[in-house]
């Protein structure tokens, strides 16, 4: 009995351990390995089987920072990002606060606002690309009608970029909107029934006590979504593969082509690194800056 006793801490001392094991091992074999090995191959001049053969040092980081379609393909991104994450989330705020009481009809509007999520990116790609075809495409074909005449969507530089970035508002936006409605049901009744009180509309109650109700959540998804912004890749390459004249190819795409087209994936590993690097620089400030705010 005194020795069971004795074991009893013991066991639960590790147990935790024993639970969480699995996730570490399973975060271990597929994140951190990985990221190791793509650090070793981009330190060589690596082909498409992975042959090891001449080692380069930094060369590769050295020819990623002497690329002009690094560039672009950056300057893509970070226009892609400044104009997709707050679209988003001042789409999904506004939503989130219409559809925040637990009505039958707000319920069925939520369900159809997140049904894009369920759909993959590879199938969103090519159901709007369809819809948007020049030829055969149900929306040109009513622009047609309507005189408008012949639209290229999926193939006009000055078009195609934010069609692509319309089509990525479309698929996310049902995510970041539940995820606020639920903080925003978390925000105490009793603030709104004084606020009524006091004199206050609805507009005023959003912005002095949803927004603020709301704000680690919209820091977390300002955060996520940027992370996820600068990683897309299969609605545009599906859609459009990075053109017209690269004018929709982003970091993702980029080193889908320098890794799987040209076979150089020493090449495409270091711009891995690359893109590993900005996204943990950018996390950082934005992190940084939500600490700062909280503290004001």
């Amino acid at each position: 009995m005194q020795r069971a006793q004795k074991r009893r801490p013991l066991s639960g001392r590790y147990a935790p351990y024993l639970f969480i094991a699995p996730v570490i091992l399973l975060l271990f074999l597929f994140n951190i390995v990985p990221l190791i090995i793509c650090f070793v191959i981009s330190l060589y001049d690596a082909d498409i089987a992975f042959n090891l053969n001449k080692f380069v040092g930094l060369g590769n980081f050295r020819e990623v920072f002497g690329d002009s379609r690094f560039y672009n393909s950056l300057s893509v991104t970070l226009k892609w990002t400044v104009i997709e994450v707050p679209i988003q989330l001042i789409i999904a705020l506004i939503l989130a606060g219409l559809l925040t009481r637990n009505t039958v009809m707000n319920k069925i509007f939520r369900a159809i606002y997140f049904m894009p999520i369920i759909c993959s990116a590879t199938a969103t790609g090519i159901m709007w690309k369809l819809i948007l075809h020049s030829n055969v495409g149900y929306v040109t074909y009513l622009l047609r009608v309507a005189g408008f005449g012949k639209i290229n969507f999926m193939n006009a530089a000055g078009i195609t970029f934010y069609v692509i970035v319309f089509m990525s508002v479309w698929k996310t936006f049902g995510i970041s909107t539940t995820i606020l409605i639920g903080a925003m049901q978390n925000i105490s009744r009793s603030l709104y029934e004084a606020a009524e009180i006091d004199g206050c509309g609805k507009f005023k109650q959003f912005f002095h006590i949803t927004i603020p109700g709301v704000k680690p959540t919209l820091w977390f998804l300002i955060m996520t979504r940027i992370i996820g912004s600068f990683q897309v890749f299969d609605i545009v390459y599906t859609t459009t593969g990075g053109g017209p004249s690269l004018t929709t190819e982003t970091l993702v795409t980029y080193i889908y082509t320098r890794g799987f087209e040209v076979f150089r994936m020493g090449y495409a590993s270091a711009l891995s690194v690359v893109l590993l690097g900005l996204i943990l620089i950018i996390t950082v400030i934005t992190y940084g800056a939500m600490l700062r705010d909280e503290k004001d």
